[in-house]
């Protein structure tokens, strides 16, 4: 994990801020919110990987913040994200109102705009706060440190177009238990839908900017056990847990401009927040600048109360300006490593925000899962395969550092996943459909618990630990923490297919397809031809490690039931006894079998079919489909050599499902399940393996397909692509007569 000091990076080489300068104005960095966006303003989130805050149109109101891996265990409930104090806010009034109860309004907020500034992993928020014949120049600063992973600040500073006595409040927010809260644990889906429709909410889809699922995905609740501050020093703190979970602390100290002419400061403590409150003398035309610090802890990870006083009150005396420049340098230095479209801004943009959220909620060093909404309640930050077959691929080759706690975290809860396997018949390790990220343990909603045969997810993860071992080369790594993933998880296949002796195969029953309306189906395609892909990894891990591999292994491998039709030269969804019909998320799977991770080998012409049958049942059987498939449908279309398709597809899914103003993906176009981590980690896929056709394979970074570039694009490069220690620009770019061909240049 990490450890509490304000320098954990090192202050970076001022001279990289001058270096990184012409990036400060490269508008695919940007996103800009205006007054047009106050009825839409979906919330993004500034973080570090451990913890967040969501944004907000002002800048400063309460915002809900979460941490990494922190979770309520209510009884009867599922493990959810727990809220930790909101820190962010600050509050200000001239005399006339409050900023944050003031109507948004765009008369009110002149001159509104905020930008995410992804380069520099910043929130500036300025307007002309207009009201009760009082008007104030508003600006707003704030970040969670790439730096310093415990801190954060936010930077206030008011010009007031007046003379007179004005009000500020620097806040922890205390928030309250949310309610209802209902036994997800243990309802149904129809008790779920009753008890939700009885608190007078519903689980439709909901017009933007309002999340849908609210009422099933509610943060959880972290008790306040102890809270003050000093009125003198200008500080805050309290030590809080998670209901029935683990410990926290936060701590904030504020620094005034000088030359403020302070009138009186009080601390405010009620059972919703904790607050230094400043009144204060202000003259016309005059900048005071607020700055309030930040610093967080959970157990496991920091101290109590007092350390982050003390980390606090070191960030003061080091300064905004230093902590900012050492923060945007760390984030510079992630983005050394980048994907770069020469040819289509708008897809330049979606490539930024996109690595800038998936980069937003890594760590280095631990064995933390991304949650599934990143650092937010959504699907109750859990861990799925989203983590190990759509997040992973996409940081491996530019981020190793921050795709092996993705695979570590599989190692670490070996245990609990030994323990569901024998739970359910089974040997080896039986990995959750949805895994609390702190303990491994199993959380799937009861009204989802069809799921637990979606179990392709284990041979997702054995895959994944292999292809960090093909990406890193590391055979102290494969040995210590991958072979015993990968060992466990080919014991589990063994012990789950049957054997049929008329047809001298094996299947896998009662299975849930990846498109889960069809919870009980039998030789499910994706999840047999990934069992069969994991069994053959752990064949040849065993022989890395100089294990012998069980010979059952090679055996069931060699005759793992494909389904397929002869008639139609296509792979089947399943087995033909079950009819293919229903309307989904989906229309179908057979885009995954596509999928890079898997890679199932196929003739062109079979590839072809499947790819047409996807495109067919999308239109026959889709609804609101899940861009999870669709973003495959570029790689597919890649596979094929069909540069136009791709391009279509990843054009695409640029519409209806980047939320405004900050491009944050949800789940579907209609609904607002948002901040959806795979899909931003599935459309960099399409970059990454898709166009350039690379796979991660036994021959290394291996050109499985031919390169293809959109008709448009010019070239398509990978900055600084990692691979086994050695560093590469890789680029798509046409040669002279036209084609696309890729080009390696090591650096």
């Amino acid at each position: 994990m990490s450890f509490r000091t304000i320098g954990i990076t090192g202050l970076f080489l001022l001279a990289g801020t001058a270096a990184s300068n012409a990036c400060a104005t490269d508008p695919s960095f940007m996103l800009t919110a205006t007054a047009d966006n106050f009825g839409s303003y979906f919330p993004g989130y500034l973080a570090n990987g451990y913890f967040s805050t969501m944004t907000s149109p002002r800048g400063t109101e309460p915002s809900r913040a979460y941490m990494v891996a922190f979770m309520d265990y209510s009884k009867g409930d599922i493990a959810r994200p727990a809220a930790i104090p909101g820190w962010s806010e600050i509050d200000y009034n001239p005399g006339g109102g409050w900023i944050n109860s003031t109507r948004l309004d765009r008369k009110i907020f002149a001159g509104y705009a905020q930008t995410l500034d992804m380069h520099d992993g910043t929130l500036t928020t300025s307007y002309r706060f207009d009201y009760a014949n009082k008007s104030t120049d508003v600006k707003v600063v704030t970040f969670v440190s790439q730096a310093d992973n415990h801190l954060a600040a936010t930077q206030f500073s008011i010009t007031p177009h007046f003379d007179g006595s004005v009000e500020l409040t620097f806040p922890l927010r205390l928030w309250s238990e949310y309610q209802p809260r209902f036994p997800i644990g243990s309802m149904t889906g129809d008790q779920m839908i009753a008890g939700v429709i009885a608190s007078g909410q519903n689980l439709d889809n909901k017009p933007v900017p309002t999340p849908d699922r609210a009422a099933v995905w509610y943060p959880g609740y972290t008790q306040v056990l102890s809270s003050d501050g000093d009125s003198k020093q200008l500080t805050l703190w309290l030590d809080g847990r998670a209901k029935e979970g683990l410990s926290m602390a936060e701590a904030a100290a504020v620094q005034m401009p000088a030359g403020l002419e302070i009138q009186n400061v009080r601390l405010d403590k009620t059972s919703d927040l904790l607050s230094l409150h400043i009144t204060a003398k202000v003259k016309q035309g005059t900048t005071y600048t607020f700055t309030k610090y930040l610093a967080a802890s959970r157990q496991d990870w920091g101290g109590a109360a007092k350390d982050d006083v003390a980390l606090a009150t070191q960030a003061r005396q080091t300064g905004f300006a230093t902590l900012l420049a050492r923060h945007q340098a760390a984030w510079h230095e992630l983005w050394k490593s980048d994907i770069v479209i020469d040819g289509d801004p708008q897809v330049q943009k979606a490539v930024h925000s996109d690595l800038y959220y998936l980069l937003s909620n890594t760590t280095v060093g631990t064995a933390w899962p991304m949650g599934a909404c990143a650092l937010t309640p959504n699907y109750a930050g859990h861990a799925f395969w989203d983590s190990d077959s759509w997040v992973f691929p996409a940081l491996l080759l530019l981020h190793p550092e921050r795709a092996k706690p993705i695979v570590m975290f599989r190692r670490r809860t070996m245990q609990p996943a030994r323990d569901r396997a024998a739970q359910y018949g089974a040997k080896g390790t039986m990995y959750p459909w949805e895994a609390d990220p702190q303990t491994g343990v199993d959380y799937t909603p009861h009204f989802a618990y069809g799921v637990y045969r979606e179990i392709h997810v284990n041979a997702d993860i054995a895959i994944a630990q292999w292809q960090y071992y093909l990406a890193s080369g590391d055979q102290a790594w494969l040995k210590q923490s991958g072979w015993p993933v990968i060992r466990e998880v080919a014991q589990f296949w063994a012990s789950r297919v049957s054997y049929d002796k008329s047809r001298d195969r094996y299947e896998i029953m009662h299975v849930t397809s990846p498109d889960e309306a069809y919870d009980d189906v039998p030789n499910d395609s994706f999840t047999n031809a990934a069992a069969r892909k994991a069994l053959q990894i752990a064949i040849e891990a065993a022989r890395q490690v100089g294990e012998t591999p069980d010979p059952q292994w090679q055996a069931i491998a060699d005759k793992m039931y494909i389904p397929f039709l002869d008639q139609e030269q296509r792979h089947l969804d399943f087995d033909a006894s079950v009819p293919h019909d229903k309307i989904t998320w989906m229309g179908s799977s057979l885009a995954w079998l596509m999928y890079p991770n898997l890679d199932l080998p196929m003739s062109p012409a079979v590839r072809r079919n499947d790819f047409d049958f996807q495109l067919q049942e999308l239109k026959v059987h889709g609804d609101d489909p899940n861009e999870m498939m669709m973003v495959m449908l570029a790689v597919g279309a890649s596979e094929l050599g069909d540069a136009k398709t791709a391009g279509d597809w990843i054009q695409r899914n640029l519409v209806g499902f980047l939320k405004p103003p900050f491009n944050v993906r949800t789940e579907t176009v209609a609904n607002n399940a948002g901040y959806i981590l795979a899909t931003s980690a599935g459309f960099l896929q399409s970059m990454v393996y898709g166009l350039t056709g690379l796979r991660v394979d036994d021959k290394g970074l291996d050109q499985a397909y031919a390169p293809v570039l959109p008709p448009s694009w010019q070239s398509l490069t990978l900055k600084q692509v990692h691979f086994r220690g050695k560093t590469y620009d890789i680029s798509v770019r046409r040669g002279a007569d036209g084609k696309a061909e890729l080009v390696r240049q090591a650096l």
